[in-house]
Formats: structure tokens, sequence, C-alpha cells
């Protein structure tokens, strides 16, 4: 449009007036049909300058046209109209680029306010979901350990409907059916150690029955025939088997009815010595030489001294048993890791203890000795121990000989009160 006004006034091209109101009413197309992103960007009062501006230029150019004749006055009154419209696009021009770049930095600002908020947020959410697993993991952690310890407590209220939760439901399901399987098992046990108890009982008491029918028979045949002497040594031997059924029926008794330890406060060392010395002979004539290795730092335990000599004396036995001549016994006390146990190791060089019979080596009436036992004594020792809250355990390889370990717990004071 000011190119064809420069035509207009350089070259007198009276052509370009009807160009110029071309190009006047393309202009106000043009304006109209954006009249709204024109004012967001000039607000409305600059917007009606432009109009007023255009339509004071169109006017002009009309007179222009109508006069068909050069005019001084309409030419100067068109410069001036066409520079005030030059000078005023300038301006709007000039603010609407102002409100494209205000519009950029807000929207740089959006997107970096954005950018913050979605890091925040991840932060956020990324905490609570980490925290809520590692919540889950400590309860599996949790519950694994107690089910592990012979625990098969279950969790209720699970709210996690996540994989952890279903991984909890599972250690749930295993749990009672642990519980359920133990319970079985342990049913059958108890019915198996009936079984065996009563076959025990039965063949122990079968051999001197047997031994004293047989005596009664032989004296009944010989008696005339026998001298005084000899009535007085068939007599002897049926004294002697039923001592032993006595020793059988006392055994059975103590094992099903153990008695109440009574605990003192006792030097462990000095029950081991004790136990020592009442077998020192017995291991003196089967040349077994003996190890004593005694912490003489142990604290002293709340114990019945009489009880866990019992124990000890029998493990002995057991173990000079277990040897030939030049065999060789060390029996060793000490603290454990932790210091809460008193641990008493019996180890001998015997023959050893098949892996298949150890699971039964502390079952009632279960022996390796054949006649010579009757397989009560580690029971004892077991309830024994298990009375003191301690443990027993065995160790064994065939050949190279047979390790027994006792732990026995340090009380305090409050405990050992209670236990006396």
């Amino acid at each position: 449009m000011r190119l064809a006004e420069k035509n207009y006034f350089l070259y007198k091209d009276k052509l370009a007036i009807d160009d110029i109101i071309l190009k006047i009413d393309e202009t106000n197309s043009s304006i109209n049909s954006v009249k709204k992103d024109i004012i967001k960007a000039i607000n409305e009062d600059n917007f009606t300058k432009l109009e007023a501006y255009l339509k004071d230029y169109s006017e002009i150019i009309s007179q222009i046209q109508k006069n068909n004749t050069e005019n001084a006055k309409l030419e100067t009154k068109l410069r001036e109209s066409g520079r005030r419209l030059r000078e005023f696009s300038s301006t709007i021009t000039h603010l609407e680029r102002i409100h494209v770049n205000e519009l950029i930095l807000n929207s740089k600002r959006i997107l970096l306010h954005s950018f913050w908020i979605i890091l925040l947020s991840s932060i956020i959410i990324s905490h609570l979901i980490s925290r809520k697993i590692l919540q889950s993991l400590k309860l599996i952690e949790k519950m694994t350990l107690s089910i592990s310890e012979g625990n098969f407590k279950t969790l209720k209220d699970i709210k996690s409907n996540d994989e952890c939760g279903s991984v909890i439901k599972a250690l749930n399901f295993m749990a009672n059916e642990l519980r359920n399987r133990e319970e079985q098992l342990i049913q059958s046990k108890k019915l198996a150690s009936i079984g065996v108890m009563t076959a025990g009982v039965a063949h122990e008491l079968t051999n001197p029955l047997n031994n004293i029918s047989m005596i009664a028979q032989t004296y009944l045949e010989l008696y005339d025939n026998l001298s005084r002497n000899d009535r007085i040594e068939f007599m002897n031997k049926v004294e002697s088997e039923t001592d032993r059924m006595k020793e059988i029926v006392k055994n059975f008794l103590d094992f099903s009815k153990p008695k109440e330890p009574h605990l003192k406060q006792t030097d462990i060392n000095l029950v081991i010595q004790k136990a020592y010395k009442l077998m020192q002979n017995m291991l003196y004539i089967s040349n077994i030489d003996t190890q004593l290795e005694l912490d003489e730092s142990l604290p002293k335990i709340f114990i019945d001294e009489n009880q866990i000599q019992q124990v000890l004396v029998n493990l002995i036995t057991n173990a000079a048993q277990a040897m030939t001549k030049n065999g060789k016994l060390h029996i060793k006390s000490s603290l454990d890791k932790n210091k809460n146990y008193i641990e008493i190791y019996i180890t001998d060089t015997g023959k050893g203890i098949p892996p298949e019979l150890l699971p039964h080596i502390f079952d009632p009436f279960f022996t390796t000795k054949g006649e010579g036992g009757t397989g009560l004594g580690l029971s004892v020792s077991y309830g024994i121990i298990k009375n003191h809250k301690g443990d027993i355990s065995v160790e064994s390889k065939v050949g190279k000989g047979t390790t027994f370990t006792i732990r026995l717990p340090i009380y305090n004071g409050e405990e050992d009160k209670t236990n006396g």
C-alpha cells in the first residue's frame, strides 16, 4: 500500500489510487477475520485506533479519487495520514512482538515449573512406593524367619494387592500347610513312639522273665540232686534277674515322669570333674586316655547338679563302651560365641554311629548296644537337658568317633528365682 502511494506521488500514477483502495479493502478484510487475536495482542483501544487511522487514510484516498485532479492539500493530508498509519503500525508491531515474547517467556516458565513439579512428584511417589515395598519385604523377611524357627503364625489384614501382597498370601498358605503337616507328623511320631515304647518294654521284660522261667524249670528238675549252695546260687540268679526287671521299670518311670530339676547356682566344671571321678576307674581299666579341657573363666549357672551329673556319666559311659582299648576321650567346656550358653563337648574315638541311625539316637528304647542297653539313657538325658532349657546334639563319623554337645543357658537373676 505504501509502495502504491510512492508511485502516485513520484510518477503521478492515478492507477496507484485504485491499487491503494484495493489494498485497503484487503487489509480491512484481514483485520476483521483475525480481530480477536489482534485485540489479544495489542488490546482493544489500540485496535480501535488502528481502525480509525485506516478509515481516515481510506477517506482521503476516496477524496483524491473523486477529484481526479492534483490537489496539494489532499496530498499533504494523505502523506500525514499515511505517516500516522505507518508509525502506528510500527508501534502495534512492536507491541505484538512484546506480547509474543511474553507468551514465549510464560511458556518457558510454565515448562520449567511443570518440569520441577513432575520431578518433585516423581521423587515423592517413588519414595512412597519404595517405602511400601520395603515394608512388605520386611514383613516377608520377618515371616520367613518365623517359619524357619517353627512358628507358623500367619499375617492377617493384608492390605497390599500388589506382587508383595501375593507373596505374603502365598506364605500364609504355606504356613498353614506346614502347621497342618507338623501336627500330622507329631501325631504320627506319638503313635510310633508309643509302639516303640511298648515293644521296648515288652522286649526288655521278656528276657529276664524267660531267664527266671528257665531257672525255675531247671531248679525243679534238679532239686533233689542240688546241694544247699547250688540252691542258693539258683535263687541268687532269680534275684539278679528280678533286680534287672526293677532297673528296667525304674528307668521307664524316670523316662515317663521326669523329675523336676532343683536348680541352684553351680560351677559346671566341678560337676564335670565329679562325673569324671565317678567314671575314672572304668576309664582306667578300659585303658582310655582322657583329656579334660575346662574353661576356668565360665560363669556359674543354675542347674540341678545331680541331673546334669547323671547326663555326663551316661555320655561318658556310652563313649567308653564305644571305644576299644587305647581310645581317647576329650571333655571340654567353653562359652558360646554370643556368651549366652555354656557348651560341653564329649568326644570319643570310638566306632561312630551310622548316619541313618543318628535321627533316632534320642528315641526311647532305641539302642546300638544290642542286649547290653535299655535304650533309655540318651532319652532320659535329652529330657533332662530340655528341662534345663538347654539343648543336646550329636555328630558322628563311622570309624572316626562321636561328639555329643550339651548347651546350657546362662540365666539372669530374675529367671533364676523363677526357676528355683
